[in-house]
């Protein structure tokens, strides 16, 4: 599976979702929402003054939502313009991470449970915060170490994140009222960050440790792998007219050279046999 780049030069891309026939995406330490069409024509939608915009989604009525870290917001973009559309501030317990919407417009939010940089002893104390269309928001899951992506098959009826600190995936079940029931843990991996399904229920992850994105069965079996040497892993989505593009986001950076604000992103693509389902 080779791999085409479509989009370099960037710092650092993360949440990236495929909608009304483009990617859309951020730049995290650009501070920017971008989206990105077919023939890799780069459009910039707004720009974040004062926070570090990172996890995105889409709602039923097609406007984009962008989670901004450190001030525990979820904001809304149309027509280039930011509207607040949920303040997390007063429930969250630290910085918010990534998030996914699903099709009812439920929105699933990651708290980390501290501060960023990470501390050493940090434990387990994440958690997801379901925010409801009409504004009100709870904790559905804790006992998460890291929290990161988060994504709903198409029946909403399954919802997976990814524990970047316990490398591994956790399984949930979505009740009716958006609850969620803890099923287990799968899978084996160094740092899984940003993650999507397809039809046939695998997860595609990307391994941020392991400088590749692996696709696993439910079982946590893996199935398949696309290595980037020498990059960390950031994000994945099916995308494209059929969700058979596998959109690839990668960055040449390290832990250390993050913390000095030093990373340099691309976007790669590659066609796969099996389809996106859900979201994103």
């Amino acid at each position: 599976m080779k791999l085409r780049c479509v989009l370099d030069g960037g710092r650092y891309f993360e949440g990236p979702r495929w909608h009304a026939g483009r990617l859309w995406f951020v730049d995290c330490m650009e501070r920017t929402l971008l989206s990105l069409s077919p023939s890799g024509e780069r459009e910039q939608h707004a720009k974040f003054e004062d926070d570090t915009p990172c996890g995105t989604g889409i709602l039923p009525d097609g406007r984009l939502v962008v989670l901004t870290m450190y001030r525990k917001r979820l904001m809304t973009c149309a027509d280039g313009r930011l509207s607040l559309y949920a303040d997390l501030s007063g429930i969250a317990t630290g910085a918010i991470d990534d998030m996914i919407i699903d099709g009812l417009g439920r929105a699933y939010v990651g708290d980390l449970g501290f501060d960023m940089p990470p501390p050493p002893d940090r434990g387990a104390p994440g958690r997801i915060i379901l925010v409801m269309p009409g504004g009100a928001a709870r904790v559905v899951a804790d006992g998460l170490r890291f929290p990161n992506g988060i994504a709903v098959s198409s029946d909403h009826r399954r919802l997976v994140v990814a524990e970047m600190d316990g490398a591994c995936l956790a399984d949930y079940d979505i009740e009716a009222d958006g609850s969620l029931k803890f099923r287990g843990r799968f899978g084996s991996m160094k740092s899984p960050d940003g993650i999507c399904l397809d039809q046939q229920g695998a997860v595609w992850v990307a391994a941020f440790e392991e400088d590749a994105f692996i696709r696993l069965d439910p079982g946590g079996r893996e199935l398949q792998r696309i290595e980037v040497p020498g990059r960390r892993a950031l994000a994945c989505v099916l995308g494209g007219p059929e969700r058979r593009t596998l959109f690839c986001l990668s960055a040449a950076t390290s832990y250390e050279e993050l913390r000095q604000r030093k990373s340099s992103s691309r976007i790669d693509v590659v066609d796969v046999e099996i389809a996106g389902a859900g979201y994103p």
